[in-house]
């Protein structure tokens, strides 16, 4: 049973409420480009609606209709992309609107106090559930988007997985008989020049064709793991870049364990250690250092892993882009693909290792890490 200024209340807002929408939508936040724009004057309503029959129900049927309306609407102010703080400021606004036409209705304030507190309880709670789901619709659709960018670059790595597996076979075919032909003519011309140089440029283009290789993951299948010495592995890249490390007066300084024996495949680890080296040479060479140095360590950590650290005193990674080094296709260099760290990190990550890379301005360090079984590592 309504009370006589429930009842008065009632007829007040009804006789009113065009009034109040009227004002309330002269003074709200509409942006230009949304486009539930035309929905913003029935949802005022909708809510005044809410104020107008609040008498009329229980307070759990008055709660389930402004959880329902607040769902609604704030699920259209999440795909218009707007800001939550001018629907935030939307909202109040028509409260103030409504507390402004109390004056004119000839009720006493003490009296209207109870309705005050009902109306701040319904618009307090639809604010409450509409910021709320407006988050998580936004989070949804950031989650969408993130998959939709992710599913986009696995789209690409898997057509250049393709591409690569068709066309750069073809590429090692004519790159092994040059080889060839190379061996032997430093067979038969041992005092010929630049055989060396040549032998060097050929061994640095198969390395690239090796990253390609990798990453379409087609030289994996009928391949086995096998046994291999790290320092072996660390010496044989070195004597592989020592044209590079002449060219650019690099000093390089060892300090690595000796006999750790590793389990997996020893040629993708090489490439680890190839692209790292070689991008740390690279970097000194363009980097004018008085001193240009690359220091390789190598440690046992907590009895569980092997630790390996190439570093070099180079410039400083900015921090800005020391979260994106380990992406696919990027890269600072102007004919650089983008691939060779990636490829690193999928190589050790399939080893069940890590690579992570810290930058000061006095050094930088790519570490290793590789887990350790029976005085070495293998991959499960």
């Amino acid at each position: 049973m309504l009370s006589d200024l429930q009842t008065d209340l009632i007829a007040f807002y009804e006789k009113n409420k065009e009034s109040l929408i009227r004002e309330w939508e002269r003074s709200i936040v509409i942006s230009k480009g949304d486009p539930y724009k035309e929905k913003i004057r029935n949802n005022g309503i909708a809510i005044f609606n809410i104020i107008l029959n609040m008498h009329k129900m229980t307070e759990q049927e008055l709660l389930d209709l402004i959880h329902s309306y607040a769902i609604e609407i704030s699920e259209e102010r999440a795909m218009a992309n707007i800001n939550i703080g001018d629907f935030v400021y939307n909202v109040n606004l028509g409260r103030t609107v409504l507390y402004s036409y109390f004056s004119k209705a000839g009720i006493p304030w003490s009296e209207l106090q109870e309705e005050m507190n009902r109306i701040n309880f319904c618009f307090d709670k639809f604010l409450y559930y509409a910021v709320t789901h407006y988050t998580e619709a936004k989070n949804k659709i950031i989650e969408e988007k993130t998959m939709f960018i992710d599913s986009t670059h696995q789209d690409r790595l898997t057509l250049l997985g393709q591409m690569t597996s068709s066309f750069i076979h073809e590429f090692r075919n004519p790159l092994t008989s040059i080889q060839g032909f190379i061996q032997l003519l430093k067979a038969d011309y041992p005092n010929m020049k630049y055989l060396d140089i040549i032998s060097s440029e050929l061994d640095q283009l198969n390395f690239r064709i090796s990253q390609f290789l990798l990453l379409s993951k087609k030289e994996l299948i009928g391949k086995e793991k096998e046994k291999f010495n790290q320092n072996q592995l660390i010496d044989e890249v070195l004597n592989f870049l020592y044209p590079s490390i002449l060219d650019g007066k690099v000093k390089i300084k060892k300090d690595l364990i000796e006999n750790i024996l590793l389990v997996g495949y020893a040629d993708e680890i090489r490439q680890v250690f190839i692209n790292i080296i070689f991008n740390a040479i690279d970097v000194l060479t363009h980097y004018r250092n008085p001193n240009p140095t690359i220091e390789i360590s190598s440690s046992l950590e907590q009895g569980t892993y092997v630790k390996v650290n190439i570093s070099n005193n180079g410039p400083m990674i900015p921090a800005e882009l020391s979260k994106t080094i380990f992406e696919p296709f990027f890269t600072t260099k102007k004919l650089g693909t983008g691939l060779g760290l990636f490829v690193c990190k999928e190589i050790i990550e399939k080893h069940k290792g890590e690579l992570t890379c810290n930058s000061t301005p006095e050094i930088t360090t790519f570490t290793i890490k590789l887990p350790i079984v029976s005085g070495g590592y293998e991959i499960k």
